[in-house]
């Protein structure tokens, strides 16, 4: 499937910014059943500092906003062409080795409800990919999807304790857990393309776990199955804030609104 996608994310701010930079990790990976076509990054308002690859091989652009600027726009172009590996990302690769990614960090480090979690799933699996859907299937249980009750420094714990959130405290009750049950896992961000709509809501957030004899596999946890050809992956990290599309600081006081248009169409 040859995917087209259009995002631009706006900055607007009510005072002049004076010194801010953008760390950006929003150019499609080259994986296993994912080829990029083209891709496209235009900045108005800032430039391009320098570009390199993470510890993740990220590609990250850090971008300064220019001097006395009130607006910025970061916008991409592309296409992307997938095909439906059932989830299933193949061998680890990459400077971080496995076991990096059994550590928890403040926004999945496992509590008493993520325990709790754990515990109520049992034993009685056939397969280690059934425990995992299982486990996907009980935390959408537990947290149901709603926006606005939660935000990007949630932690899962936080999350599970509020029952309601979105796909990126899905994805961080997922990894806590499953790395609790001894599997390394990662947080990604990403496209998805809904099947009802071209103007899609936001960016999408899953989480990959490590499976003997299988490598890295899928779960998008808030829509309960693995990812497919609609899906496109941006960049992968322990959590949020290692695999967030846009991050960053600035000195002054000056406050934020952010306007964000997705499309993403076949």
């Amino acid at each position: 499937m040859l995917l087209k996608i259009n995002h631009e994310t706006r900055y607007v701010y009510d005072t002049p910014v004076q010194y801010g930079l953008q760390q950006v990790r929003l150019r499609p990976k080259e994986r296993r059943g994912q080829a990029v076509k083209s891709w496209n990054l235009e900045v108005e308002g800032g430039k391009v500092e320098l570009s390199f690859e993470d510890q993740h091989c990220n590609h990250v652009d850090l971008i300064s906003i220019e001097k006395g600027r009130t607006e910025i726009s970061i916008k991409c172009t592309g296409e992307v062409e997938n095909t439906d590996g059932s989830g299933i990302m193949g061998t680890h690769s990459g400077f971080a080795p496995l076991w990096y990614f059994q550590q928890s960090t403040n926004l999945t480090k496992p509590g008493p409800e993520t325990r709790k979690l754990v515990a109520l799933l049992g034993e009685d699996f056939e397969s280690d990919v059934a425990r995992l859907h299982a486990l996907s299937a009980a935390v959408v249980e537990k947290v149901a999807y709603r926006t606005g009750r939660t935000d990007a420094e949630t932690d899962a714990e936080t999350a599970l304790k509020t029952g309601e959130g979105v796909c990126q405290d899905h994805s961080h009750i997922f990894c806590a857990a499953a790395r609790l049950l001894g599997f390394p896992t990662r947080y990604v961000s990403g496209y998805l393309m809904m099947s009802d709509r071209v103007d899609q809501d936001a960016t999408h957030a899953w989480a990959e776990a490590h499976i003997q004899g299988l490598g890295w596999v899928g779960f998008d946890v808030s829509n309960g199955y693995s990812p497919d050809e609609r899906y496109v992956r941006i960049a992968t990290g322990l959590d949020y804030r290692e695999a967030s599309p846009i991050s960053g600081m600035r000195y002054g006081s000056a406050s934020e609104d952010m306007i964000v248009t997705l499309q993403v169409q076949q």
